[in-house]
């Protein structure tokens, strides 16, 4: 359970850093005021999340061999489509993603993975493998 905390805090750090660096990206609030911006980026990065989990596990599987010929280049498209339907499925729950074109997408999506990769380099000391206590 804390890994899963811990994987939506830093999603939601890597999409706060993507938001502010990324001139096309942006977050619209589900209401006024410091801690409903907070939550909403919460919110956006669970969403994020559930989404990545579920068609982007199934993505990456079917496109495999794409994976294969392009050395893994094709998962910042991936990503960046999977950005993309967030930002389309986001302001029918009252608050949103905004990214004004695919291309933002793409730079969001990189901006995002070297979030969550720098992220991850400092944080790994600290985590556990799974069902390992320490």
């Amino acid at each position: 359970m804390a890994r899963l905390i811990l994987g939506l805090l830093i999603n939601t750090a890597a999409l706060w850093v993507a938001d502010w660096f990324v001139e096309g990206i942006h977050l619209v609030p589900f209401g006024a005021g410091e801690p409903n911006l907070v939550l909403s980026y919460i919110a956006v990065a669970a969403v994020f999340g559930i989404v990545n989990a579920v068609i982007g596990n199934f993505i990456r599987i079917v496109a495999f061999p794409l994976y294969l010929l392009t050395l893994g280049l094709v998962a910042i498209v991936v990503n960046a489509g999977l950005l993309m339907l967030v930002s389309a499925a986001t302001p029918y729950m009252g608050f949103g993603l905004v990214i004004d074109d695919f291309s933002w997408g793409v730079i969001g999506a990189l901006a995002m993975s070297l979030c969550n990769w720098l992220i991850g380099i400092v944080l790994r000391p600290f985590m556990s493998p799974v069902g390992v206590t320490r």
